[in-house]
């Protein structure tokens, strides 16, 4: 055997018959016998170290390589995602998932970030995560909402033509969450307009404690609950008195509550438009709870009290004024 190298800087040449055969550049040692070198015809070069052809086809497929597992899920995957935001609607909030998703389906394509912008939104505002969970739960629409387009306006209005004070922010949207559903334009500033054309300004402007009257709608609400008080024989004014007296009169149904405690003050009590005139908050209190059992008792011991003393005190005080008022009944025959 005879060891022929290839030359280092050009490929090494195979002269047969005036012929030139180029040998590929290799780098290892080639082995050739020795009758080689005076062939009778030139043969092929074979390589003896051949590089394997690249599969193709159904086989290429079973071939491609693995792509390596890292140690963290991967964020492409929408189950995951979606089971992290369940996760933390129901463990971080305290909101009830199902509900939320039958209520609002376009919650199932939101990610966890726009849950997260509205709690931050909430919460930037005095509300805590608690309160946060209950209003989110009660309003699950609120889930998909763009704080900047959605929410910010409604605190803005609050703020600055309401004129709400920041600190009591909170507690506008804890008394009424309903609040931050409504749009600005189409339902709160219409009803703020009717209201303080009604009188709600100055020591009466609207509060905290009566900013739950701006999600009213004032021509299938507000106006209807005014036209009935009149009805009783009240003059506008006189309503209107009743109304800034006793904002609450605004907030009740006029066929569950109105209605029936009219009816029986005017046939059971045998009392006076008047004297609901006087006495507006007469309605605030339950008919079937305290109002019936207190007359009734009053009835029974032949002895009359106007409404505000008979409602505005508690249990124990009202007892303790009747055993006085029979007592005093008694020494006096």
């Amino acid at each position: 055997m005879k060891t022929i190298t290839p030359w280092p800087s050009f490929p090494a040449l195979h002269r047969v018959h005036s012929t030139v055969i180029p040998f590929p550049p290799q780098t290892q040692t080639l082995l050739f016998p020795q009758a080689t070198f005076l062939p009778s015809s030139p043969k092929p070069y074979i390589n003896p170290n051949p590089i394997p052809k690249k599969p193709s086809g159904s086989l290429a497929l079973t071939l491609k390589p693995v792509p390596q597992l890292s140690g963290h899920p991967n964020t492409s995957d929408s189950g995951i995602l979606f089971r992290e935001k369940i996760l933390y609607l129901e463990n971080q909030l305290n909101v009830d998932s199902h509900k939320a998703l039958h209520l609002n389906p376009d919650f199932r394509s939101a990610p966890l970030s726009s849950v997260k912008s509205v709690e931050q939104c909430l919460s930037s505002m005095g509300i805590e995560r608690s309160a946060i969970g209950r209003i989110l739960d009660m309003h699950p629409k609120l889930l998909t909402s763009d704080p900047d387009y959605d929410l910010y306006p409604i605190f803005d209005f609050l703020l600055n033509e309401v004129g709400i004070p920041f600190p009591d922010i909170r507690k506008c949207i804890i008394r009424c969450p309903r609040l931050l559903v409504c749009d600005v334009d189409g339902q709160l500033r219409p009803t703020f307009g009717f209201l303080t054309g009604l009188g709600f300004v100055g020591r009466n402007s609207i509060t905290c404690h009566t900013a739950l009257l701006l999600v009213s709608n004032v021509e299938g609400t507000l106006l209807p609950k005014i036209e009935y008080l009149q009805s009783m024989g009240l003059s506008y004014d006189e309503v209107v008195t009743m109304v800034l007296r006793s904002p609450g009169l605004l907030t009740l149904s006029v066929q569950n509550n109105l209605v029936p405690k009219v009816e029986y003050f005017l046939r059971e009590m045998k009392g006076d438009v008047v004297e609901l005139r006087r006495f507006p908050q007469y309605f605030s209190f339950s008919l079937e709870a305290k109002i019936k059992p207190r007359h009734r008792l009053l009835v029974e011991h032949g002895i009359w009290l106007p409404l505000s003393a008979m409602l505005k005190v508690s249990d124990g005080e009202f007892n303790a004024r009747l055993l006085e008022m029979r007592l005093r009944s008694a020494g006096g025959r």
